[in-house]
């Protein structure tokens, strides 16, 4: 069995940042310590880019708040990419950001021969436009259906059903990061373990649902009674 492309060569690994930027991401520090923890990740993503000479990792970011809009619209080679900070205003048009995202998942637009791409979702609410459109449209393309998706909750009060969703494997569920250093280990492990997951090629191990790519271990961050004043707390 092959994956859609082909037999595995030198390959592109398109990956997706997919982030909440509404106003109640601006409570608590939410925007600032994701904004961290991708800058942190950054360098561990090209180590593993690095690692792997059967993929050539592609990394790309949709924001979502009032609309949605790429902060990095073009597939940047992972040796280049850079992050600039993000903002928090507005509402939360998921739905819009999972249309803009679908088409970019097109047969016609995604690499010929290319590994199954990772989606990952950070959010801290729930949708304020038609979610449902912009799901059906995702899940209408191969590469949406093949796509490697994890979500991130952060604080309280984001919505748990949305996210599971979006993730589509009832057996996967979203990760919940109360913390900064939750939060900064979640996407540490979705930029490196996911990313090693996926660009291994494993296609005859079929474990997930939707995906022919099984998923790493999650990392087990611990709660800690003396956790660090200087750590936010969602």
């Amino acid at each position: 069995m092959s994956l859609i492309g082909g037999e595995l060569s030198k390959r592109e690994l398109h990956f997706f940042w997919i982030v909440d930027c509404s106003g109640s991401m601006s409570v608590s520090g939410k925007i600032q310590s994701l904004n961290n923890a991708i800058k942190e990740a950054i360098p561990e993503m090209r180590e593993v880019a690095r690692e792997n000479p059967n993929a050539e990792l592609k990394v790309r970011a949709l924001k979502f708040s009032s609309g949605a809009e790429w902060h990095v619209a073009q597939a940047t080679d992972i040796e280049n990419f850079t992050w600039s900070d993000l903002k928090a205003n507005g509402v939360t048009d998921l739905g819009k950001a999972l249309s803009m995202l679908a088409e970019e998942l097109k047969t016609s637009v995604m690499p010929k021969k290319g590994l199954p791409p990772v989606l990952v979702l950070l959010s801290d609410g729930q949708p304020t436009d038609d979610f449902e459109k912009g799901l059906a449209e995702l899940e209408s393309q191969p590469w949406g259906k093949k796509a490697v998706k994890i979500a991130i909750a952060i604080g309280d009060n984001a919505d748990h059903e949305v996210l599971q969703r979006f993730i589509g494997n009832p057996e996967i569920e979203p990760l919940q990061a109360d913390n900064s250093e939750e939060l900064t280990a979640y996407i540490k492990w979705a930029s490196t373990e996911v990313v090693k997951s996926a660009s291994t090629g494993s296609s005859e191990v079929a474990t997930e649902q939707n995906s022919n790519v099984p998923r790493p271990p999650v990392p087990q961050v611990t709660a800690d009674d003396d956790l660090d004043p200087n750590i936010d707390v969602f």
